[in-house]
C-alpha cells in the first residue's frame, strides 16, 4: 500500500500564475544569509569583551569586566573563511550524519530493518498513541539525562523508517524521536550540560532543584506526547499533512522494499538487530560512564556496519561500497551543521558577542524579582539563535546574571533555570541549530513547513517555562 501522497488521483492542472511567487530559501541560502546579516554587523556594533578566567577546565567570563576593544570586523575573506572554520569545527556531528547514513544502508541491505519495521507495524498499526507513548518517553529520558543530545540525528532514519510503514509523514517520523528527545534535554534534570556546568558556575549543589524540575519534566513530555499523538490524528483526517501532497520530501532515507507485504524476518536478520541494539548500549553506557560524545557515536555506527554486512554475507567490497552510498545520501544534511557553526564564529571573531550579552544584561537592572526573572528567560532565548550551544550560552550568562540575581531578589536556582529554559523553548525553532537544520535538510522537510508544525507545541513549552519560573520566584526556589 502506497504512502498517502499517491492517493490523489486528479488530473494534472496547468499551473497558476502563483506558483511564481517567491518561494522560502533553500536551509544553505537562509543560513548564509544570517552569516553575512551577523558579519556586517561586526562593522557597526561596538567591539567588546568580558575578561574570563578558567577553573577546572571552565572558562567563564568575569562579571563587571566587560570592556570596549580594538573593532575587530569580519574581512571578506574572514567571512568565507568562517564557514570553513565551522565546518571543521562541526566535524564529529558531520561525520556522525554521514556514518549513520552509511549504517542505515548496511542494514537496509541485508533485510535486518525491513524486517524488524514491519514486525513493529504489525504490534502497533492500531495503536499508535501507545507507539508515541513509549518511544517518545525513552527519548525523553536519554534526553534529560544528556546521554543522547546531538547524537539524535543518528535515530531519525529509523524514525522515518517507521513512519512509512504506519502511514505517518516524514514531519511525525522524525518528531517523535526528535522531539521526544528534546522535550527532556530541554527540561533537563540530570544532563551534565547544560545543567550540570551552570549549577557549578552559579555555586549550586549539583542537580538541587530536582523537584520543581521533575513536574517541569513531566509537563513538557506531556505536552509533546499529546501533541504529536494529535498531528498523527490529523493524518488520518482530511487536514491530512503540513508537508502537502509529499509526505517524504526527501528520497536519501527510502528503502526499495520497505513497501513489500510478503516480510520474512530470518534468524540471521534477528542476529544483527540484537548486535546493533547492543552496540547502541554500549554506546549508552560509555556515553554515561566515560563521556563519550558524536566521534564514539559515528564510531559506534562502523562497527555496525561491518559487523552487521558480515552477518548478512554482504562482503568486504559489498559493505564498502554500500555504506559509502548511504553516506553520499546524507551529505546536504550533514555539511548544514558547518553552516550552522560558522555564525557564531563570525560573531566571535568580530567581538560583538559580549557586548550584545552586556546590553541584554543591563536591561534587568532595577526591576522586581518576576519581570528580572522572565527577563532573563527572554534574554536566553533572544541569545540562544546567535549561541546554539547550551553550554556555550551558559558559560557566558551565568556569570553575568547570577551575582545580578543576588541584588535583584531572585534565587540562583531560578536563573539557572530561566537561562535553561530560555534556550530551551527555541531549540526546535532555532535556525542556527545544527542538530534541527541537519535533520530537516536529511529528511527534506522545509524549515517554513517545520515551524508550521513545531510553533503550538513551542509555544506550550514557553507557557510552561513562563509558570515554571514565576512559581520559582514566588517559592524562593533555592537552595539559594
Amino acid at each position: 500500500m502506497d504512502t498517502p501522497r499517491h492517493l490523489d488521483t486528479a488530473p494534472p492542472v496547468a499551473p497558476s500564475p502563483q506558483k511564481n511567487r517567491l518561494k522560502m530559501p533553500d536551509a544553505y541560502v537562509l543560513l548564509f544569509l544570517v552569516a553575512l546579516v551577523c558579519a556586517i554587523a561586526t562593522y557597526i556594533v561596538p567591539s567588546g569583551a568580558f575578561d574570563r578566567v578558567t577553573n577546572d577546565e571552565i572558562t567563564t567570563t568575569v562579571p563587571g569586566s566587560y570592556h570596549a576593544v580594538e573593532r575587530s570586523p569580519v574581512t571578506f575573506v574572514g567571512f568565507f573563511s568562517a564557514i570553513a572554520e565551522g565546518m571543521a569545527n562541526a566535524g564529529p556531528i558531520i561525520f556522525l550524519i554521514l556514518f549513520t547514513g552509511g549504517a542505515i544502508a548496511v542494514l537496509e541491505q541485508t533485510g535486518a530493518i525491513t524486517g524488524m519495521v514491519h514486525s513493529i507495524v504489525n504490534k502497533f498499526r492500531e495503536r499508535q498513541f501507545l507507539f508515541i507513548l513509549i518511544v517518545a518517553a525513552i527519548f525523553s529520558i536519554l534526553g534529560t539525562t544528556g546521554i543522547v543530545v546531538n547524537s539524535v540525528i543518528g535515530f531519525i532514519p529509523l524514525g522515518i523508517i517507521v513512519a512509512r510503514a504506519l502511514k505517518w509523514d516524514a514531519m511525525l517520523g522524525a518528531a517523535v524521536i526528535y522531539l521526544g528527545t528534546y522535550a527532556g534535554f530541554n527540561s533537563t534534570l540530570l544532563s551534565p550540560s547544560p545543567l550540570g556546568i551552570s549549577q557549578t558556575i552559579a555555586e549550586l549543589p549539583l542537580f538541587s532543584g530536582i523537584g520543581l524540575r521533575t513536574v517541569i519534566y513531566i509537563c513538557f513530555v506531556a505536552a509533546t506526547i499529546v501533541y504529536l499523538a494529535s498531528y498523527a490524528r490529523r493524518l488520518k483526517s482530511d487536514k491530512g499533512s503540513l508537508l502537502g501532497s509529499d509526505w517524504f520530501p526527501s528520497k536519501a532515507l527510502v528503502s526499495d522494499n520497505e513497501d513489500s507485504e510478503n516480510v520474512v524476518w530470518t534468524g540471521k536478520q534477528k542476529l544483527i538487530i540484537l548486535v546493533t541494539a547492543l552496540c547502541l548500549a554500549g554506546f549508552l553506557v560509555g556515553t554515561f560512564q566515560l563521556g563519550w560524545g558524536d566521534k564514539e557515536m559515528a564510531g559506534t555506527f562502523i562497527l555496525i556496519a561491518i559487523i552487521a554486512g558480515l552477518i548478512g554475507g554482504m562482503g568486504g567490497n559489498g559493505i564498502a561500497k554500500t555504506f559509502i552510498g548511504g553516506c553520499q545520501k546524507l551529505v546536504y544534511g550533514a555539511l548544514i551543521c558547518g553552516m550552522a557553526r560558522c555564525i557564531s564564529i563570525i560573531l566571535d571573531d568580530g567581538n560583538i558577542l559580549d557586548t550584545i550579552v552586556n546590553g541584554l544584561a543591563n536591561l534587568l537592572q532595577g526591576h522586581g524579582p518576576i519581570f528580572v526573572s522572565v527577563g532573563m528567560y527572554l534574554v536566553s532565548a533572544l541569545l540562544h539563535f546567535l549561541i546554539s550551544s547550551g553550554s556555550g550560552e551558559s558559560v557566558v550568562l551565568i556569570p553575568i546574571l547570577a551575582p545580578l540575581s543576588d541584588l535583584l531578589g531572585v534565587t540562583r536556582q531560578v536563573t539557572v533555570q530561566a537561562v535553561m529554559m530560555g534556550e530551551g523553548v527555541v531549540n526546535c525553532l532555532n535556525p542556527t541549530s545544527g542538530v534541527l537544520m541537519a535533520i530537516l535538510a536529511a529528511t527534506g522537510i522545509p524549515y517554513t513547513r517545520w515551524l508550521k508544525f513545531m510553533w503550538p507545541l513551542a509555544l506550550t513549552w514557553f507557557l510552561i517555562g513562563l509558570a515554571s519560573i514565576i512559581v520559582g520566584v514566588l517559592i524562593k526556589w533555592g537552595p539559594f
